[in-house]
């Protein structure tokens, strides 16, 4: 990345800088969204700003500007670095304040954007049960925040494990032993013809992918359920899919406990997986 969009401007990377009184790097407060584009148009864009939104009223940073504005911003990024498609990371922090705790709301929020080079696609995936547990929100949803600690330390066990040579995503439990989500995407199985994700009430991000694939299923006709639900959940599954808004909708065939690993199904995408894939390439524009 030659180039870093800053404040609505695109400037050179060295030159992105913010200060550090800034209270999303003292405290941690600020939010994120990362999605990426479809011929060269990000993808659910209005989705992400309305829980970027929603975030940034909780913590109270006066976010501001809609979805065309953020388009022509990310556009404009892209050029400058020659990108055909891309990865894109959109940061709203609290900005510069006094050291401490405030007592009020912030009144200048600083906006970065992040373009990149999309990751290789992963056709299917394995996933690895973490003993790191997935903490608590520190709200009553969880935010996309620069809380990031706990997911970094989920990522750091998972590179331990053998399996994530291959691509391994890891998969979190609650403290009380529910099955949570991964360490950057929602879970997903089927059983019986069923579709079960977590409950929003585990403590999950709930994710802009795996709202639409909520919809997606109902639209399909496939009963689906939320719930806590424990680990033996997934070992017992037929099927099982992992979601994200880079990656999309990617199987999962393969989960491990330990040094052990169960196969799941038969060992590739079920049916269930695969129409749900199929429907969402249909909404993104790519082949089905």
């Amino acid at each position: 990345m030659n180039f870093i969009g800053l404040n609505g401007a695109v400037c050179a990377a060295e030159e992105a800088v913010v200060s550090v009184r800034d209270h999303g790097f003292l405290y941690g407060m600020g939010l994120f969204e990362t999605f990426r584009t479809y011929k060269g148009k990000p993808f659910l864009l209005e989705r992400h700003l309305k829980r970027l939104e929603a975030g940034c009223r909780e913590l109270g940073i006066p976010y501001q500007g809609g979805a065309g504005q953020l388009a022509e911003w990310i556009a404009s990024l892209m050029a400058a670095n020659g990108l055909e498609e891309a990865y894109i990371r959109y940061t709203v922090t609290a900005g510069e304040d006094l050291l401490g705790l405030p007592s009020g709301d912030y009144r200048n929020p600083n906006r970065v954007l992040f373009a990149k080079a999309l990751p290789p696609a992963v056709p299917v995936r394995d996933a690895v049960l973490l003993h790191t547990v997935r903490n608590t929100p520190e709200a009553p949803v969880r935010r996309k925040s620069l809380h990031y600690m706990n997911s970094i330390l989920g990522k750091r066990e998972l590179n331990l494990h053998p399996a994530s040579s291959s691509g391994a995503e890891g998969l979190m439990l609650t403290q009380g032993g529910h099955v949570a989500e991964g360490v950057v995407s929602n879970v997903f199985w089927v059983r019986e013809g069923k579709l079960y994700t977590p409950d929003v009430s585990a403590g999950i991000l709930p994710g802009i992918t795996r709202e639409m694939v909520l919809e997606l299923a109902g639209q399909a006709g496939i009963e689906a359920e939320t719930g806590l639900y424990d680990a033996g959940c997934l070992l017992m599954a037929q099927e099982m899919f992992i979601t994200g808004s880079v990656q999309g909708i990617t199987p999962v065939t393969g989960v491990w406990t330990g040094g052990t690993r169960k196969a799941i199904g038969r060992g590739a995408p079920g049916p269930i997986t695969l129409e749900l894939q199929r429907r969402y390439n249909l909404e993104t524009g790519e082949k089905p």
